[in-house]
């Protein structure tokens, strides 16, 4: 079951170049997994907080 190609050598050539000159590479930091966690618990701590607050005045807390 061979797949027919879908670009000429030439196409293909141009493709492979384009993607090895790092024309639109961009250095990043490194994933820091636990700075993601604290700004999770954070944002559902606030909104935790927010609802609390409007139960409060609304009467249901």
């Amino acid at each position: 079951m061979f797949e027919e190609k879908k670009l000429t050598e030439e196409d293909q050539e141009r493709v492979n170049s384009y993607l090895t000159s790092g024309f639109n590479s961009v250095e990043r930091s490194p994933f820091r997994p636990l700075r993601l966690l604290v700004l999770v618990w954070v944002v559902v701590a606030i909104l935790g907080f927010v609802s609390w607050y409007i139960g409060k005045q609304a009467g249901y807390l």
